[in-house]
């Protein structure tokens, strides 16, 4: 994981992105360069993103969601299905998180 949150954290964050959409879809080509930057830059930008992943494999998705954590030091919140919610604070935060 990135920045190690705590449960309570994950708990916090999970009620905020259940309202909202993928920002980024991973289609049948994986996680691409551009891909990666996309997920990247929205990190920067909201902090909490979802990314729907296009896989029916069930390892395969597995492996492209580490494969997020490791590359962009996000935390992963959440998977539901084909969806992922992934956590980094930006360098001007705008998700207060409550403490431990």
């Amino acid at each position: 994981m990135g920045t190690s949150i705590t449960s309570k954290q994950i708990k916090f964050l999970r009620q905020r992105c259940h309202h909202i959409k993928p920002v980024v879809t991973v289609g049948g080509a994986g996680l691409t360069e551009n891909v990666m930057s996309e997920i990247d830059l929205a990190l920067n930008h909201h902090e909490l993103v979802k990314v729907k992943i296009n896989s029916g494999d069930r390892d395969e998705r597995s492996t492209m969601i580490e494969q997020i954590v490791n590359e962009t030091g996000a935390d992963l919140v959440q998977t539901i299905g084909h969806t992922a919610s992934f956590y980094r604070p930006a360098d001007e935060p705008k998700i207060t998180l409550p403490k431990s």
